[in-house]
């Protein structure tokens, strides 16, 4: 055997004794139950969808997936008790569109969501619905667009909290459409909801499942939603960006395990989330809420996750909304 075969053979052996653990772990995955950790309470829209796929996916693993909600500003707590977590399987993730903004938000996280978490897929997209009270004189969202260029200022718009997705959503807006009225935010939907019927603001940004009572018994009247295409579930309402192009803003939630995690077992867990996204039943009840059930690869759902921290570190900035 020549001198150059045994070198070869002596970093094969070496590269084959430093996979041998993660194949191993791969193979064992799973030997106990799972925790899918949630940077929201219980009850949400998150936390519903979250909740039915980790039912699906129990199923389909063998091993019952425990949903832990860890709400928190900022989604730390969540994001530290899964990245200190064995990078086993054995803990998952929730990340969304909120983690995006919070990167961009806060001055410092002690987390880097890029890095310390290895991305699985994607669960859904759900766009913001824009909506009036249905006796206002705006009709559409031209209307709309229309009087606050004819009286600057003049008019508000009505949020939850100051750096929300739906109040980001409206800043987006003010600045794609060029703009000049207020934003108004406050501490609930239903107190922005309030806000659109006595006619305190004159339009609201919000979920679809968050308003989606006082669209139904036509309190509210939706003018667009925030997505490239028409939603499935306002099919007739148009998109923001056809009153306002360029505008979009489409929210996300994935799944995502500790960075390190095998590849064996992440191409598992997206192996059987594609199965599970695809189910009629899965996209009936995640449409019910206005969500699109949708998987993707790591790959995508790494790409998204950056363009969505460099896309809101800009809104923010246009803003002038300090950093926290």
């Amino acid at each position: 055997m020549t001198l150059l075969t045994r070198r070869q053979l002596s970093r094969g052996l070496a590269a084959a004794a430093v996979a041998m653990p993660s194949i191993a772990r791969g193979q064992t995955f799973p030997s106990r139950p799972i925790r899918f950790v949630l940077p929201f309470a219980a009850g949400g829209v998150a936390d519903i969808t979250s909740r039915l796929a980790a039912e699906k996916l129990g199923d389909k693993l063998g091993q019952r997936l425990v949903v832990e909600n860890q709400p928190g500003p900022g989604g730390i707590a969540a994001a530290r008790s899964v990245t200190t977590a064995a990078p086993d399987g054995h803990t998952l993730a929730l990340v969304t569109n909120g983690t995006a903004i919070s990167v961009a938000l806060y001055k410092s996280l002690p987390f880097d969501p890029v890095k310390d978490f290895a991305p699985i897929s994607a669960l859904g997209t759900f766009d913001l619905v824009f909506a009036t009270n249905a006796d206002s004189e705006f009709k559409t969202l031209g209307d709309f667009i229309k009087a606050a260029r004819e009286k600057p200022g003049a008019l508000n718009v009505g949020t939850i909290a100051v750096g929300s997705t739906q109040n980001l959503g409206a800043e987006l807006f003010k600045s794609t459409a060029n703009l000049n009225f207020q934003i108004v935010p406050y501490r609930t939907t239903p107190d922005v909801t309030v806000a659109l019927l006595r006619n305190d603001v004159h339009l609201m940004v919000e979920f679809y499942a968050a308003m989606k009572g006082g669209l139904t018994d036509g309190k509210l009247r939706p003018v667009g939603t925030s997505g490239l295409a028409r939603a499935s579930y306002l099919p007739s309402v148009p998109t923001v960006a056809e009153a306002a192009p360029g505008y979009e803003v489409t929210s996300w939630n994935g799944i995502a395990a500790p960075a390190g995690t095998p590849q064996a077992i992440i191409e598992r867990v997206n192996a059987l989330m594609r199965e599970i996204l695809a189910a009629p039943d899965v996209k009936a009840k995640y449409a019910e809420f206005g969500v699109e059930a949708k998987a993707s690869s790591p790959t995508e759902f790494k790409t998204r996750l950056e363009a969505d921290i460099k896309k809101w570190s800009a809104v923010i900035e246009k803003a002038g909304i300090p950093k926290q």
